[in-house]
């Protein structure tokens, strides 16, 4: 058995060797160490920031963190305001956000220990500090010693990604990315998002919950643009009846920054409104992270503003790999992991290309919405006939056992016409997060209505709803 490699290096080491080296702080970075280390290769992974990358410590886990909290406080707020199911409190919830940022810090920190655990196990050496690359095989660490040359035969750019800013609103103490909204001690009496994407959704949909009176502006026609309309209408109808102001197709002028507030002026409609929070959210996407790094050193193609990677993840450069955020849309953390996995087994000498059939997409808004594959639009746009199945949760006894039948959430499934070939599957609805999976296995199986319609689910449970909407598309409907 291997002896672990030190964790920190001496401060009269100036050079190491590896055979991998990965750079960078994203999910895929750490998975495509693990692994290759599992694999027996020789791996050296340099990240400034605590153990896990950027999902786990500043977005997916603190944000769903954040959601679950303001659920448990909607619905505590909700048994003292009118009593459902049967419960009654008898006095108002209270929220207390240091505790909740207490908690949620154990369990970034449960989980960074966790990766900490794996990366030992896998005998990987992780270098606390900054990398930047020399050329294309060399990178230099400043860290708590002295400045270290990492040397290299393969690697693994996992750099990520960062929130865009604005111009009209540049990141401040009141006006907040998405990393800052989720450090929040306070709950915001007002809270204006820029941005109506998923994002902005999820965490406005919180502090609404929460108590904050919300605010959405959004440059486009519509709230979740990159979602279909008939997806994101129950989010829309939640929005009105919780008295969220979406404000659609408009302009940002400009904003008036004061110490205890903000105030955006915009256009919505030709009319120029000038309007108040106590923070602002902008959430107009991400882009790469590249600077600092030493990009200027590699000779790495690009596509617009990614890396530009083959099918197995490699750039133009001889030995050097890119995974995760840096290489294009969809910027999310399973493809990024799915991503680092191959990378790494790829460099071992196992065969393998990133082709797979679909990547699940969930929005965890209220509804929560999952897309797995194509959408009737755009399978329509592919030239095939096809099938479009649906089936309300309202005719599900579980979805109303857990009161969540009204929420106007479905299962849709896409199909061609000729063969019965599943080309999507999408739904809207409370919980249905969990059926992402299902979905994607589905898809990556090439997986026929039939196939769906016979497996048997389990009753009583959300996932019923697959079946009887793929019965639905056969014209065999039990609840026609």
């Amino acid at each position: 058995m291997r002896t672990p490699p030190s964790y920190s290096w001496r401060t009269d080491m100036h050079t190491i060797n590896c055979q991998v080296l990965v750079v960078g702080a994203g999910p895929g970075g750490y998975v495509a160490a693990i692994r290759a280390g599992q694999l027996g290769l020789d791996t050296v992974i340099v990240d400034a920031g605590s153990a896990g990358g950027t999902c786990l410590t500043r977005g997916c886990i603190p944000s769903k963190a954040l959601i679950h909290a303001a659920g448990e406080f909607a619905a505590a707020s909700s048994a003292h305001a009118a009593v459902r199911f049967g419960i009654r409190l008898p006095s108002a919830p209270q929220m207390d956000m240091s505790t909740f940022q207490d908690w949620k810090d154990g369990v970034v920190n449960r989980l960074g220990r966790g990766v900490e655990g794996l990366l030992k196990k896998s005998h990987v050496r992780r270098l606390h500090g900054w990398a930047r690359f020399l050329d294309g095989k060399t990178c230099e660490v400043t860290g708590d010693g002295e400045p270290l040359q990492v040397h290299a035969e393969h690697v693994i750019l996992a750099t990520g990604a960062e929130p865009r800013e604005l111009p009209e609103l540049p990141f401040s103490s009141r006006i907040l990315d998405s990393t800052a909204a989720l450090g929040l001690t306070e709950v915001p009496r007002r809270l204006a998002i820029v941005g109506a994407g998923y994002i902005g959704l999820e965490l406005g949909i919180a502090f609404r919950k929460l108590g904050s009176e919300v605010i959405l502006l959004e440059a486009q026609e519509r709230i979740l643009p990159g979602y279909d309309e008939e997806l994101t209408r129950p989010v829309a109808a939640w929005l009105d009846r919780h008295g969220v102001t979406s404000h659609v197709g408009a302009t940002l002028r400009g904003c008036t920054e004061t110490t205890d507030g903000v105030t955006l002026h915009t256009a919505v409609g030709g009319e120029d409104i000038d309007l108040t929070a106590d923070y602002t959210l902008v959430n107009i996407g991400r882009k790469p992270r590249y600077d600092g790094w030493g990009f200027e050193n590699l000779c790495v193609d690009r596509e617009g503003d990614f890396v530009r990677i083959d099918a197995r993840c490699h750039t133009s450069m001889h030995n050097v790999w890119a995974v995760g955020d840096i290489t294009g849309e969809p910027q999310l953390a399973h493809r990024a992991s799915a991503q680092g996995s191959l990378v790494a087994e790829i460099i071992a000498g196992q065969r393998g290309r990133f082709e797979p059939a679909c990547i699940p997409a969930i929005c965890f808004t209220e509804p929560e919405i999952v897309s797995v594959g194509l959408s009737p639009e755009a399978a329509q746009a592919t030239g095939h006939d096809i099938i479009v199945a649906k089936h309300p949760f309202l005719a599900i006894g579980r979805a109303l056992a857990m009161g969540a039948g009204d929420d106007g959430g479905f299962v849709r499934i896409v199909a061609r016409k000729d063969n019965h070939l599943v080309l999507g599957i999408q739904a809207v609805g409370t919980h249905i997060a969990e059926l992402a999976g299902e979905f994607g296995l589905a898809l990556e199986m090439g997986t026929r209505l039939e196939d769906l319609a016979g497996t048997i689910h389990t009753h009583p449970s959300l996932g019923e709803g697959i079946a009887e909407a793929a019965l639905g598309g056969l014209g065999r409907a039990l609840h026609a």
